[in-house]
């Protein structure tokens, strides 16, 4: 009976307890310092020696209006190249045959590993190694006339993103399973047939996020082509600050300008993202 008695007051004790939530101090105090470095960090732009009338007046300026439409220009079809490229080395690799295999894995370690400014800069003073391309006693052209500011940016960039894209479509490949390409042949489907059909449908679920970071990279890689002369953004701020010394003020223009960009990619590429994706989620329970 004593023994009932002292479990009915424990009970009792405990529900008369009230439970506290504990406190994350931690968590607050980091919170606490990130909000105050932020803080001062707008502060320092917004009270510092910065002319906020400048970079309004420059936001809309007609050479780095004419900078965007570059950027835009060049990112596209330098993707489009990086993406073909990609494409066409990414099967090499996946072939039997051992030539082609070479060949492309050569082409990933080379690419993927000189820099892309070093390779912008190689194009550029292609010249100095090449003076004429063409065939001799046919047809030849001064390289100098041909590699121009925007070819070299997008041999440069579009080669050099071959071989990252190329890496990006193999693992897509890769991912599918092997009995879909095994099906496919069953039924005596042809190889190109099979990989637009079967394979890369599948595939495009796995290779599209990745793709889309790498275009969202490639919008600000094309900043690197500022120091052979091209006219993107970047170089129309640096040309108005030059004239004039407002060089913070131009920069602000041109983040503004990159930030502006990438978001409409990045919203972009959810969309298209979502809508590859609908087999998959469908699939789940």
């Amino acid at each position: 009976m004593r023994a009932v008695k002292h479990e009915t007051s424990d009970l009792s004790t405990i529900a008369k307890m009230v439970l506290v939530r504990r406190r994350p101090w931690g968590r607050m105090i980091s919170a606490a310092l990130v909000a105050l470095a932020v803080a001062m960090v707008i502060r320092a732009f917004a009270l510092g020696d910065v002319e906020w009338d400048y970079v309004a007046r420059y936001l809309t300026a007609k050479s780095i209006l004419t900078g965007i439409v570059n950027t835009a220009v060049m990112s596209v079809c330098a993707m489009a190249l990086g993406i073909v490229l990609g494409i066409i080395v990414a099967l090499m690799r996946m072939s039997e045959n051992p030539v082609l295999t070479v060949v492309a894995s050569g082409y990933v370690w080379l690419f993927r590993g000189a820099p892309a400014l070093l390779q912008l800069l190689l194009w550029y003073n292609l010249a100095l190694i090449f003076p004429t391309i063409g065939i001799p006693g046919l047809w030849e052209v001064q390289t100098v006339d041909v590699m121009t500011p925007f070819v070299a940016t997008l041999l440069g960039l579009g080669i050099a993103q071959g071989a990252y894209t190329s890496e990006v479509v193999r693992g897509g490949l890769m991912a599918v399973d092997s009995g879909q390409f095994e099906a496919a042949k069953a039924i005596g489907m042809p190889p190109m047939a099979m990989m637009r059909r079967i394979v890369m449908p599948q595939a495009m679920r796995v290779i599209l996020p990745p793709i889309g970071n790498e275009f969202i990279g490639m919008v600000k890689l094309t900043s690197l082509a500022s120091v052979i002369q091209f006219s993107e953004v970047l170089h129309s701020a640096q040309t108005i600050y030059y004239a004039n010394a407002r060089v913070i003020e131009l920069l602000i223009v041109a983040s503004i300008w990159y930030l502006v960009v990438v978001t409409v990619l990045t919203i972009g590429q959810g969309f298209i993202e979502r809508r590859f994706g609908r087999g998959a989620q469908a699939g789940r329970l």
